[in-house]
């Protein structure tokens, strides 16, 4: 185990230190996921299981690691997956997120349930930014932030269907965040934050207003986060269906991707719908626990869509190296959700920009020592099937 006096070095590394850093309910907020958490492990053990395929002797003096995604030019083919209340483990942590997403070249994508509000986030960005959005049961609510959306300057909608309802975190109920707690499991929920003095400090303090900002005006009488999660929670929609994108499509005129698919059928049926692109993910392992890891669904989904839509994955990323294995397996890009906001929550913005040029260093070595130097180049049979 590595001592943690020394420079993190992995995602890892950054995990240990938000441990320390966080409160335990925020902690497993970010790090837990749904009833025994098999999914949440088996994406990140199906990357492990995953091996390269050496090659040597090949001129790899050059390497690219820049992708042309979305019609766009990123450094590397990875963004920064929406995390909801991202706000709470880090002052601000949103507008530090995009700071550094920009930094390095690669696109991010805000919550709906984030702190820092659209306008806010905007401010801070200097490039067009990704809008993450819940369908809702009052469409006003929904069209209301997509018109905020726009104005924000955002490209990119992402838009979760994987949430009919939400999965049961047996963390979020042992820790109170989920609610509920009463007498001395109260109290001693309570006691979490002042023995956390540095985010005390950071965000508690200076980290303020601590409220859903892109929904602070649909719920003015929220007095604290866990009023907004109420009715976040009250909000989804369990009837949405694909004719919903069709509504969608109508007031959004930008890009739209489909995030929270894990099977070739709805693969289909988003691009049906009029999805330019996917995102493989099973929300992180956080919904349905006991389905398969998104590296062992990629190929699937990619035999039946061919060439035709841009397919992303998220779910299990935590280095340079799966990258490059997702893109062999069949992606054209990978988000990274829980690797970011443990930097950011560990080291702040200087932590999540160092992650960062670590994940594309990983990415170089990987590439090289595969033979290969540009992200075209990667497929199949740089790997041991």
């Amino acid at each position: 185990m590595p001592t943690m006096n020394l420079v993190p070095a992995t995602a890892n590394d950054y995990r240990r230190l938000a441990e320390k850093r966080l409160p335990r309910n925020l902690f497993d907020y970010i790090d837990g996921g749904a009833y025994s958490e098999i999914t949440l492990g088996a994406n990140v053990a199906d990357f492990e299981a995953l091996q390269l395929k050496q090659r040597v002797m090949r001129d790899v003096s050059k390497i690219n690691t820049s992708a042309h995604v979305l019609g766009q030019d990123w450094a590397m083919p990875l963004a920064l997956a929406p995390i909801g209340l991202a706000g709470m483990m880090a002052r601000r942590a949103e507008v530090q997120a995009v700071r550094a997403a920009e930094a390095a070249g690669i696109p991010f994508c805000l919550s709906t349930v984030s702190i820092c509000s659209l306008e806010e986030v905007a401010k801070a960005a200097t490039k067009p930014f990704w809008f993450q959005l819940y369908m809702m049961r009052d469409r006003g609510y929904v069209k209301a932030l997509l018109e905020r959306a726009k104005a924000a300057g955002c490209s990119t909608l992402v838009f979760t269907v994987d949430l009919a309802v939400v999965g049961a975190r047996y963390r979020d109920v042992r820790n109170g965040m989920a609610g509920g707690v009463k007498g001395l499991d109260k109290i001693r929920s309570a006691l979490e934050y002042p023995a956390h003095p540095k985010w005390l400090m950071d965000v508690a303090l200076k980290g303020k207003p601590h409220n859903f900002g892109n929904l602070a005006e649909f719920v003015p009488s929220a007095k604290s986060i866990t009023d907004f999660k109420t009715w976040v929670d009250e909000q989804f929609d369990p009837s949405c269906t694909w004719k919903d994108i069709e509504w969608l499509r109508s007031i959004w005129d930008g890009k739209l991707i489909i995030k929270g698919v894990l099977s070739p059928e709805d693969a289909k049926a988003a691009i049906a719908a009029g999805a330019d692109g996917i995102i493989v993910s099973n929300h992180g392992g956080r919904q349905l626990d006991g389905v398969s890891s998104t590296i062992n669904m990629i190929s699937k989904v990619r035999d039946v869509l061919g060439g035709k839509t841009t397919i992303l994955m998220d779910g299990g990323v935590r280095n340079g190296q799966d990258i490059v294995k997702a893109i062999a397996s069949g992606a054209d890009a990978a988000l990274i959700g829980r690797a970011w906001i443990w930097a950011l929550a560990a080291r702040g913005e200087a932590g999540l920009g160092t992650l960062l040029r670590t994940f594309k260093a990983e990415m170089n070595v990987s590439m090289a020592l595969t033979g290969t130097t540009k992200i075209f180049d990667l497929s199949p049979s740089i790997l041991e099937l």
